[in-house]
């Protein structure tokens, strides 16, 4: 092998090594505390505790139903398709109707933390990535 070939070959598994390590450690966490069905066919309740790193991006993505969350520690700047963003704090609430396409961003130096609770289709993954909105 070359010696430019092998330094290609080195730089190529450098990159997807990175990638993989990246790809392992999201800025938001969603760890269940529960699940449970509700009274509406079809549906369960997930509750979750939430974390979006310092710094850190969720990403633009969308839930199979309602999400309703509190702020539990920290603030970010939440993004909702069709609204202007707004800066969300502890203390504070917050309704994503289902489909509604959102991010959040944590511009903070701490985690931001919150209570999430998701009434979704049942069988659907918890969050779908999505493209950002057009302006």
């Amino acid at each position: 092998m070359t010696k430019h070939l092998r330094t290609l070959v080195v730089g190529a598994v450098f990159l997807t090594a990175a990638g993989i390590i990246i790809a392992q450690t999201p800025a938001i966490t969603r760890t269940m505390v529960t699940k449970a069905d509700v009274s509406v066919p079809g549906r369960e309740a997930v509750v979750a505790r939430v974390e979006i790193a310092p710094g850190g991006v969720a990403g633009w993505h969308t839930h199979p139903g309602d999400e309703i969350s509190y702020v539990m520690d920290g603030a970010a700047t939440l993004m909702v398709a069709g609204q202007p963003p707004r800066q969300i704090s502890a203390g504070e609430g917050f309704v994503i109707p289902a489909g509604v396409v959102h991010n959040a961003k944590n511009d903070g130096a701490s985690a931001i933390k919150l209570v999430g609770v998701y009434v979704v289709e049942k069988g659907q993954p918890l969050a779908s990535p999505a493209s950002a909105p057009t302006p």
